[in-house]
């Protein structure tokens, strides 16, 4: 499976500038083989929360719009996420389309970060993110998830063998992003995709360093600071191969953890 990362700015507050954008770039990584496209977090309207109610997606615009492209080019795309407007409000939600341009997964982000004022102006999800892209397990989080090994884990325990990642992840915390991307890698024994933007808006300056790592914990793919496509070729047999090695998911002992994951 070939994997595209779209590592790319987004322009603060104007969707129709970053659809076109994100178009722009699509179609370069299909063109260059991609079987599978992936985006980073927010990307149509970046963290311009107090302007949602204007600029928000609605109506199922950006799942149209990355499900169209999906069978027009017979890929699938890891939509990364959208604000979008639902009824109960506001979230940042993640769209899945398969190669025949089917909406396989739709998750609202569980984990709001404070520090970008998320819990003020969205809703949080309360689901886990699972699908199959060619009959291969995979999950989706977003961004600050990232900081919660067992909502991670609850999805490897459920199958995963590929988690996908996008975020808008602040560059004065990448040395963190990149060393949590690879415990995540090691601990569940899985390949992690993880699209993170570059850019500034008014409050933040973001860092890239999307990567691609393996499931023993070496990275197969890392960009910079600029914008870029990074290209990763992953072959699903090194998951049951690192899996067999060291067994963690058989030496678990879930019975002596439920009373720490209930504090």
């Amino acid at each position: 499976m070939k994997i595209a990362c779209i590592q790319m700015d987004i322009v603060f507050g104007e969707p129709e500038t970053n659809f076109a954008h994100v178009e722009e770039r699509m179609r370069e990584a299909a063109a260059n083989g991609a079987d599978v496209i992936v985006l980073p977090e927010m990307w149509n309207t970046g963290y311009a929360l107090t302007q949602l109610e204007e600029l928000a997606d609605r109506d199922g615009k950006a799942e149209s719009f990355l499900a169209a492209f999906a069978k027009e080019h017979g890929v699938h795309i890891v939509g990364g996420s959208v604000s979008s407007k639902k009824n109960h409000g506001f979230t940042n939600t993640m769209y899945v389309v398969n190669s025949s341009g089917e909406t396989i997964a739709e998750y609202d982000k569980a984990h709001l970060f404070g520090l970008m004022d998320e819990h003020i102006h969205l809703e949080s999800g309360e689901s886990a993110n699972l699908f199959e892209l060619n009959g291969i397990p995979a999950g989706g989080v977003i961004c600050y998830d990232l900081r919660f090994p067992e909502w991670l884990r609850r999805h490897a325990l459920e199958g995963a063998k590929v988690l996908f990642v996008p975020a808008e992840w602040p560059a004065p915390r990448i040395d963190h992003w990149r060393i949590l991307l690879q415990a995540r890698a090691i601990e569940n024994q899985c390949f992690i995709v993880a699209v993170n933007r570059v850019g500034s808006d008014p409050a933040n300056e973001f860092g890239g360093h999307s990567m691609v790592i393996a499931p023993w914990g070496d990275v197969r793919m890392e960009l910079g600071t600029e914008e870029e496509i990074g290209y990763a070729d992953i072959t699903l047999d090194e998951v049951d191969e690192v899996r067999g090695r060291i067994p963690v998911f058989d030496d678990r002992r879930e019975w002596i953890y439920s009373s720490i994951l209930k504090k």
